[in-house]
């Protein structure tokens, strides 16, 4: 089988704000960028301790638009951190509001969601305890509020 990688890639409507964001909250160090003449920013990678981010600002002419100008993002990007109190309370201070409040969950993991203040929701955990996946299954069917936490 191939060699494949999977970059998550995140349109925002200020990508110099998003690289100041990214690094502060989660020590997200930059690669290298591509701006165009006028000073729209076409691509920038983001290194998080070998995982790579990439970020492009809006370019509308192509159908390429931020959650801010949708309205709406479809997709939440989990980080697995030794520390989610501490990523919530760093994104929340940088600018981020609260999605779904930190708390042990049923699966295993002491998460929350928040969205950054490019409109992009990010799910934050870390390990608490071993669940496996029958006994999540019963967690999951016992409380009728699970579904709203996954």
């Amino acid at each position: 089988m191939a060699t494949r990688e999977m970059f998550p890639y995140l349109c925002v409507h200020d990508a110099n704000a998003a690289v100041a964001f990214y690094s502060r909250v989660f020590g997200m160090t930059e690669k290298f960028r591509l701006t165009e003449p006028g000073g729209r920013v076409g691509h920038v990678e983001l290194d998080f301790g070998g995982a790579t981010l990439m970020i492009c600002e809006e370019f509308p002419e192509y159908g390429i638009r931020g959650p801010k100008s949708i309205g709406a993002t479809p997709v939440t990007i989990h980080l697995h951190v030794d520390d989610a109190d501490d990523i919530v309370a760093k994104a929340l201070e940088a600018g981020a509001t609260v999605h779904m409040p930190l708390a042990d969950q049923f699966y295993g993991e002491r998460s929350g969601s928040f969205f950054d203040p490019f409109g992009h929701r990010w799910n934050v955990g870390h390990h608490i305890e071993d669940v496996s996946t029958d006994e999540m299954q019963e967690r999951y069917d016992a409380d009728p509020g699970c579904s709203e936490r996954a």
